[in-house]
Formats: C-alpha cells, structure tokens, sequence
C-alpha cells in the first residue's frame, strides 16, 4: 500500500466496534476473511481491507496515529461455536505469546505520542493476566464491572511511562 489512512484496526472481526463502518480513515485488517450464518440467521462477515496477522504486520514502523487492538479474547469456546467465530479464539497454549507479539507489532506500527486502544474481555483471561505483555502501561482506561468485566485502555507511545520503542 503506497498510502495508509491514519488509523489502523489490527484485528477487526466484523467492524462491530465501529459507528462508522466503511471509514475511509481507517484500514480495517483481520486475519479471518470468512462470512457465517449465525444460529438466528443473521450472517456475520468479516471483510478486512487487508488479510493479515497482527503477530507480523507488513506495515513500516511509524504508519499510523492511531491504533485499535481488540484481539480475540476466548480460549475455551469451541471452535466452530457462535462466539469463536463471532469474535475469534486464541490457542490456550499460545496465548501469552501471540498477545506479547500483538503489542509489539502494535506499538512498532504507532507513531511516536500516537495512541494505541486496547478492548479486552475477562469472560477467559483477566487483564492482569494481560497487562504485563504490553510494552508499557496504559494512561487511562476503563475497567468494566459485570459477569464477565471488559475494558477499554489507551496507551501512548513514547509517554512517561513508556519508553519510544
């Protein structure tokens, strides 16, 4: 790609986070490009602009203001259930790797002072089982109290409390 829009979502499923889902300023990536019938007949589609895994993105360091990870947060449902192919899974044995290299990628993609949001879902793992496989702490976020908590994080590359990468 010769021009990058300013903003990349490095795992973004079926754009459900999004008010906008067609964003120009936006490069929608996945690593899944597949479309489902749900069991209530709703078909899910997940259509990235770019076919890649966020462990190994083919993106130049410092491209993008902006960065979106909301990397698949389940370890226990079943591969062809519902829920993993709304949302995706992580391997139970490979987990803590593939996040630590999803940070990495995350961070080296971001420019410097740019922002990168995290979502995260305790429904499998807690976030501080994940926290420590980031490259440096959040500045804000907000940790969502229900059955199963999720939260939203920022970090800024190149903040305070994280050194530039």
């Amino acid at each position: 790609m010769t021009h990058l829009p300013p903003i990349l979502d490095a795992c973004c499923g079926a754009r459900m986070m999004h008010a906008d889902k067609d964003n120009p300023d936006v490069l929608f990536a996945d690593i899944r490009r597949e479309s489902h019938t749900l069991c209530d007949g709703r078909t899910l589609t997940i259509d990235p602009d770019v076919q890649m895994d966020f462990r190994a993105m083919p993106f130049a360091d410092e491209s993008f203001y902006l960065v979106l990870f909301d990397p698949p947060h389940l370890v226990k449902a079943g591969p062809r259930s519902w829920l993993a192919l709304k949302y995706g899974r992580q391997d139970k044995n490979l987990w803590q790797d593939d996040l630590r290299r999803g940070f990495a990628e995350c961070f080296r993609v971001l420019k410097i002072h740019g922002v990168l949001v995290f979502k995260w879902s305790e429904k499998d793992i807690p976030l501080r089982k994940i926290l420590p496989l980031a490259p440096q702490k959040p500045i804000i976020g907000h940790m969502g109290r229900i059955k199963y908590p999720f939260h939203w994080l920022l970090f800024m590359k190149g903040g305070r409390n994280g050194a530039a990468l």
